[in-house]
């Protein structure tokens, strides 16, 4: 019998570059739930299957992540970005299993000029960033062998900014891209393999996990062209600019860039830099 991996919201980016390096991997036992099979925000639902199935580790990767979605209805997204995680780590407190939260970079106010390590005061400033905030408590206060890795930009199979940027170089000769938001976009590859190389450890703790290196959303969409060979222009517009042509949406961090400092201090996983993530994503 290998490690028994229950993976929660198993059909979302993350979820499956676990799946890609586990499936043919002896050592472990892959258990993947979405919201059909197992609705986290459920307590007694979670409590029971997590007392049948008794992982050895759980990776919860379920999230309301759609920013503006989040604003629109603050309830949903509470429910299922911290009653979720409480209810995963009172069930993996129960059977004495590893958890391990995924988070994410909008639990900072997004201002500054410094990247943000895990020793760095929050903020949020979005109702995504606060429901965000809460699950780490949650899982601080109710799991008793826990790790949280805030992430950021993440990029993988499924639905994600580098597919829709090269859906629109199709249509388009030029891509209006924000160039004064910057952070570090992450490969859900490089994320899977942060996660997994934690599970033997007891390394406890929160950690941020994001692949090195720092650009703008219009500097990453050159990158994706420039490695796809696209001749697409990007011109390069302000968050206000953008805010114009789409009033709805909510405010995004300016700067919202990590520092992996927990990892390097504990010796751990080194990410790839952004640059080479992305040519692997597209290789």
């Amino acid at each position: 019998m290998g490690i028994r991996l229950m993976v929660t919201g198993c059909k979302g980016q993350l979820g499956r570059a676990i799946y890609s390096l586990t499936e043919a991997d002896k050592e472990y036992e892959y258990i993947g739930t979405d919201v059909e099979d197992l609705d986290i925000t459920d307590t007694a639902a979670v409590i029971a299957y997590v007392d049948r199935i008794k992982p050895d580790v759980i990776v919860n990767c379920a999230a309301a992540t759609n920013v503006d979605g989040c604003e629109k209805d603050e309830d949903t997204a509470f429910r299922i970005n911290a009653i979720g995680p409480r209810n995963l780590a009172i069930a993996s407190s129960r059977v004495g299993t590893k958890l391990i939260h995924i988070s994410t970079d909008y639990v900072f106010p997004g201002d500054g000029e410094k990247p943000r390590t895990e020793f760095d005061p929050v903020g949020p400033k979005s109702a995504y960033g606060r429901s965000k905030l809460a699950g780490e408590e949650f899982v601080k206060q109710f799991a008793e062998r826990w790790f949280i890795l805030r992430t950021a930009w993440l990029y993988g199979e499924g639905k994600n900014f580098v597919r829709t940027m090269l859906s629109l170089a199709e249509k388009n000769d030029t891509v209006s891209v924000v160039d004064d938001q910057l952070g570090n976009p992450t490969s859900a590859m490089e994320l899977a393999r942060a996660v997994l190389s934690l599970i033997p450890t007891e390394d406890y703790g929160l950690y941020h996990a994001t692949c090195d290196g720092i650009c703008s959303w219009a500097e990453f969409t050159e990158e994706i062209f420039r490695l796809k060979g696209l001749s697409t222009k990007v011109e390069h517009i302000s968050s206000a600019e953008y805010k114009k042509r789409f009033p709805a949406s909510a405010d995004r961090p300016a700067f919202s860039a990590l520092e992996n400092k927990m990892f390097a201090l504990c010796g751990g996983y080194r990410f790839k830099n952004w640059k080479d993530a992305i040519a692997e994503y597209l290789g």
